[in-house]
């Protein structure tokens, strides 16, 4: 059971900076709820990156250069969206 729980840290610690992304959308801060949630899917690819096989838990799918590029570029895209946006006089 421990082995499990330190195993997905990594997917924890990514969960929790959704959840903190989730928490801006629902406070009406859809734009920088949707830039965490691009920071989220690039502190995906980092540990995805960074971990060997047996401790990314549940962020390996794929190859880990398969995994790392979609997520970056996934990541990368949305950050990028959320920060071009025009606010328009909003937050």
């Amino acid at each position: 059971m421990r082995n499990q729980i330190r195993k997905n840290l990594p997917l924890l610690a990514v969960l929790v900076v959704i959840a903190g992304a989730l928490v801006l959308v629902v406070a009406d801060r859809w734009r920088r709820g949707s830039f965490v949630l691009g920071i989220a899917t690039i502190l995906a690819a980092g540990f995805r990156l960074c971990l060997p096989e047996n401790r990314v838990g549940l962020l390996a799918v794929r190859g880990r250069a398969f995994d790392v590029s979609a997520l970056a570029l996934v990541g990368g895209a949305i950050v990028f969206l959320s920060s071009s946006i025009d606010p328009l006089g909003t937050d």
